[in-house]
């Protein structure tokens, strides 16, 4: 027992070193690029004035985008999921699986599900003891079920699902333009340096590094990032993308696809004044979609949402409460 904590504890501190990485190259190109190139290199001071003003923007946006990515805690579902525990005695009790399937079927006519795992039973996670939400997955390394889970991401040292995601590609698409300014800026001087206009010195080097740095970032960020925008256009999360989700009439890639404006506002929100800042906005509370195939108002658990929020509203405020 004291074996497997240790363990524990040594994976935890481990798995930090990626956040450390990237926190410790972007602390340098803070340095490099305020004192080495603008109070050193530079001789214009308007030119030093405008450069710091935009690089400023530039990375508290990065570094509001990081944080919110790294410690926005990922959504689980609520306790109207959970098993009561007179229908979690029944379930563990009962030997027969067909008649294991059908308990966590009756109890599942009771929520927004949709989604069924590949033998066409209801999805339910025998770690958590909750039926899955549609989207939702376990992951191994959270030790918990993650609504409308994307995958975990080393680099943020989190699990990128609902409560984070907008945070996530807000995140990518500013280290972008963080390494795009970077370069665009810094090149002139690269050629100055390179060339000879400039006297070698410790700038020299920085420099010379701040342009390799930002755009060996830049060509890795784009894929990435533009990967996870072909997914928002689809509305499907990289698990999705890899392993299509079943429902009732079989495997459907494009089952939560409900076009390009409404995936994006599923994501970014009504609001688009907001798209751009690391606010949540996100639609809904990560339990439940609407489908392609199915309206709301032909579904009447998501046309009466309301009374669904009432009748579980003392357990979602609770869940709210801790996942805060």
């Amino acid at each position: 027992m004291a074996l497997s904590r240790a363990l524990r504890c040594c994976q935890r501190i481990f798995s930090w070193i990626p956040v450390i990485i990237i926190s410790s190259v972007v602390l340098w190109s803070y340095y490099a690029y305020v004192f080495e190139l603008c109070f050193v290199t530079l001789s214009n001071h308007l030119e030093r004035v405008v450069y710091l003003l935009m690089f400023h923007v530039c990375f508290i946006m990065f570094c509001w985008t990081y944080w919110k990515a790294i410690f926005t805690p990922p959504s689980t579902p609520s306790k109207k999921f959970h098993l009561s525990y007179s229908d979690k005695e029944r379930y563990e009790m009962e030997e027969r699986p067909d008649v294991q399937k059908q308990i966590l079927a009756e109890i599942a006519k009771k929520l927004p599900i949709f989604t069924r795992a590949q033998s066409g039973a209801i999805r339910f996670c025998d770690r958590c003891q909750v039926i899955k939400p549609d989207r939702c997955h376990h992951c191994s390394v959270c030790e918990t079920c993650i609504l409308k889970m994307d995958h975990h991401c080393p680099w943020v040292n989190n699990c990128v699902g609902f409560s984070n995601y907008k945070f996530f590609l807000l995140f990518l698409s500013y280290s972008m333009i963080y390494c795009v300014f970077i370069a665009s800026t810094v090149f002139q001087y690269f050629l100055k340096f390179w060339v000879g206009d400039l006297p070698n010195g410790p700038a020299k080097f920085h420099v010379l590094f701040l342009l390799f740095v930002a755009l060996m970032f830049f060509v890795s960020l784009m894929f990435l990032f533009g990967y996870h925008c072909w997914l928002v256009a689809k509305n499907r999360s990289t698990l999705e993308a890899f392993s299509a989700p079943v429902f009732q009439n079989g495997p459907d890639r494009n089952g939560f696809n409900v076009g390009l404006s409404r995936n994006l506002r599923q994501v970014f929100g009504e609001d688009k004044k907001l798209w751009f800042i690391p606010v949540f906005t996100s639609q809904g509370d990560g339990h439940y979609f609407p489908l392609r195939t199915l309206r709301e108002s032909e579904n009447p658990l998501l046309a009466n949402e309301g009374k669904w929020m009432e009748d579980g509203g003392s357990d979602e405020e609770s869940a709210v409460t801790l996942d805060i």
